[in-house]
């Protein structure tokens, strides 16, 4: 077996690589987010065999294999808080400075949660089972952050 190399015969260069690119959405998560951004709707998709709605929409069902992409739904723009986290580390990734609170909030109408921040509650007096509601962002993104954050009703 060879010896562990020693890091000091390494040569190391520092650097930045921009990456431009672009992303595609599909149909489906085009739809939804458009229509978040332009007529302030959260919409999911049906799955008629299993009597599911899916938000966030998908274009296949998990269960059947139903294709969903043209099984469009309403649902109400109210939810309650299934699970969190608090976020306590920053990220320049990251929407927000820690702490904030990310949630898995399931709309009415709905059978699946969707990922979102939680404002207007202490992170530490965060519960489960809390109402939330959608604030929609004054400028709009093209992204799931057009919803700029859920607060309590």
């Amino acid at each position: 077996m060879e010896s562990e190399t020693n890091k000091a015969d390494c040569f190391i260069v520092e650097g930045k690589l921009a990456l431009p690119y672009t992303y595609f959405a599909g149909r489906v998560g085009s739809k939804f987010i458009t229509a978040i951004r332009d007529q302030k709707k959260i919409l999911g998709v049906r799955c008629n065999p299993c009597a599911k709605v899916f938000v966030p929409p998908r274009q296949t069902c998990p269960f059947c294999m139903e294709d969903l992409q043209n099984n469009w739904v309403e649902v109400k723009n109210e939810g309650v808080v299934t699970n969190y986290t608090i976020v306590r580390y920053d990220d320049k990734h990251l929407p927000r400075r820690a702490p904030f609170v990310l949630a898995m909030i399931r709309l009415e109408g709905a059978d699946t949660p969707m990922a979102h921040i939680v404002e207007g509650v202490q992170p530490e007096s965060m519960k489960t089972g809390l109402r939330v509601k959608p604030v929609f962002a004054r400028e709009t993104t093209n992204t799931i952050l057009d919803i700029d954050h859920f607060e309590p009703l």
